[in-house]
């Protein structure tokens, strides 16, 4: 990180835009293969005939712009989350960089493309892996110090007293209710969230995603599909949304 963060400016957001690009690649795999049980280190083959993609396939974005969101062969269309997760990551690095040059943007830039994974899960599955949810919060633990200037302290506390916060209100909803209100994979989320924030800075994100759901669920109310009580709400997408956007907020928030 020290040496990433001395980059100059220009170009440390190529650079992350770069290293973005890669890794959404990577992320994009992770989200359509895990869920199906099929290897994410397996060799990538177009899902329509089922060739073996070569290097000159494999080139995130260029290669869907070279070939027109088709495969070369039998030329069906290739799923365009590919090339969406691909660029939302490349966006990630760029806006990270582009905003908090140096160490703590770095530590940003990979903040959101842990999150990614994450979030898209729980987007399209309603599932957030416990082995992603303990390399998030381990990760934080370990290095998100710079990022907003908190203690090792703050973030234990972040983590262990939201999480079992969450944790305990899903279990008085269950009591009370008699069915789950909350997936058991939020409160590791928030946890291994809090391990990045810090304490401080857990409100505004929970307060952020809070209104990103109830915005979510009152819009898709009004296709009328589902009750309101009974629609599914992928909190963890919300969570992760807001916790990547409360690292440039809060010090702003904070210092007034």
């Amino acid at each position: 990180m020290p040496i990433l963060g001395a980059l100059p400016f220009g170009a440390g957001v190529a650079f992350a835009g770069l290293v973005g690009l890669v890794l959404g690649s990577f992320i994009a795999t992770l989200v359509l293969r895990w869920p199906a049980g099929r290897s994410v280190l397996g060799r990538s083959q177009c899902d329509g005939c089922g060739r073996g993609l070569g290097v000159s396939d494999l080139v995130p974005l260029l290669s869907a712009l070279a070939s027109r969101g088709r495969c070369r062969q039998c030329h069906r269309p290739i799923d365009p989350f590919h090339w969406r997760v691909e660029l939302g990551s490349a966006l990630i690095g760029v806006a990270a960089l582009a905003w908090m040059p140096g160490t703590a943007g770095w530590l940003w830039a990979l903040f959101g493309w842990m999150l990614l994974p994450l979030a898209l899960l729980d987007a399209r599955h309603f599932w957030l892996p416990d082995g992603l949810n303990a390399l998030l919060g381990a990760t934080g633990l370990l290095i998100a110090g710079p990022m907003l200037g908190t203690l090792l302290i703050d973030r234990w506390v972040g983590a262990v007293v939201c999480g079992l916060t969450l944790a305990a209100i899903a279990w008085v909803y269950r009591r009370v209710r008699l069915r789950d209100g909350m997936g058991g994979g939020d409160p590791k989320l928030v946890a291994a969230i809090g391990a990045w924030l810090g304490w401080q800075a857990l409100p505004l994100m929970l307060l952020l995603a809070s209104l990103g759901g109830i915005v979510w669920a009152l819009f898709g109310q009004r296709k009328g599909d589902q009750p309101l009580a009974q629609r599914p709400v992928p909190f963890g997408l919300f969570a992760c949304a807001a916790a990547w956007a409360a690292v440039p907020l809060w010090p702003l928030i904070s210092s007034r």
